[in-house]
């Protein structure tokens, strides 16, 4: 059998859990909530593990993973490099979508919205909880930056190891927090035969959200 029939024959039925709409109630932010306490309590891997979708001047969409640190005021936060390509991306559009797939529990959740840096009392909080190697890390490394070889930022480290020896590392100003607000927010439960459970909630002028069911 070649890799593109192999491919093609992977199959899999999904017939763990079903989703309705009393289910996830009105309030999308507490739902999330609830799947994500399941996910930890399932102690899956990486549970805070997002795909964040990004695009860039020239309309070209790009797609990393992230991870989530907290829910701020409804919006889902993580931390990266200002200057990285999503950095630039976002700078220039701050429309982003972010998705997390726990497949041991066969769901998803898409989020599409708007995207802002959280304000630098944040970062700092969150830089200064990080382990030492980390926060050395911020510094070492030019994100998304061509380097030449691995000797690069190995001898960046050390040079900041050397600096910041005995004393505080601070945050770089070209590292901290962004927040995405939800404009809409999908949950995916998969069903058997395909026929998957989707309920959609999108937020209107007022603030309000509103749930729809989408066909799978």
């Amino acid at each position: 059998m070649s890799v593109q029939s192999h491919i093609a024959h992977i199959r899999q039925d999904y017939c763990l859990a079903a989703l309705d709409e009393q289910t996830t109630g009105d309030n999308p932010i507490h739902f999330f909530h609830r799947w994500f306490d399941e996910a930890l309590t399932a102690q899956l891997t990486e549970v805070n593990a997002m795909t964040l979708a990004t695009v860039s001047a020239d309309g070209k969409p790009h797609a990393r993973i992230v991870l989530l640190k907290g829910i701020e005021d409804g919006g889902f936060t993580f931390f990266t490099n200002y200057s990285s390509a999503k950095g630039h991306q976002i700078e220039t559009n701050d429309k982003v979508a972010i998705l997390f797939f726990w497949k041991e529990l066969e769901r998803q959740v898409r989020i599409e919205g708007t995207i802002q840096k959280l304000p630098e009392a944040e970062s700092d909080i969150y830089f200064n909880s990080r382990p030492e190697g980390s926060r050395l890390g911020a510094w070492a490394s030019p994100q998304s930056q061509v380097i030449t070889d691995r000797n690069i930022i190995e001898q960046n480290y050390a040079t900041y190891e050397a600096k910041f020896a005995g004393g505080a590392i601070p945050r770089p100003a070209h590292w901290g927090g962004y927040n995405v607000m939800p404009e809409q927010i999908e949950f995916w439960q998969g069903r058997s035969n395909r026929m998957h459970d989707r309920i959609l909630f999108t937020i209107d002028e007022t603030g309000e959200w509103n749930k729809s069911r989408l066909a799978p």
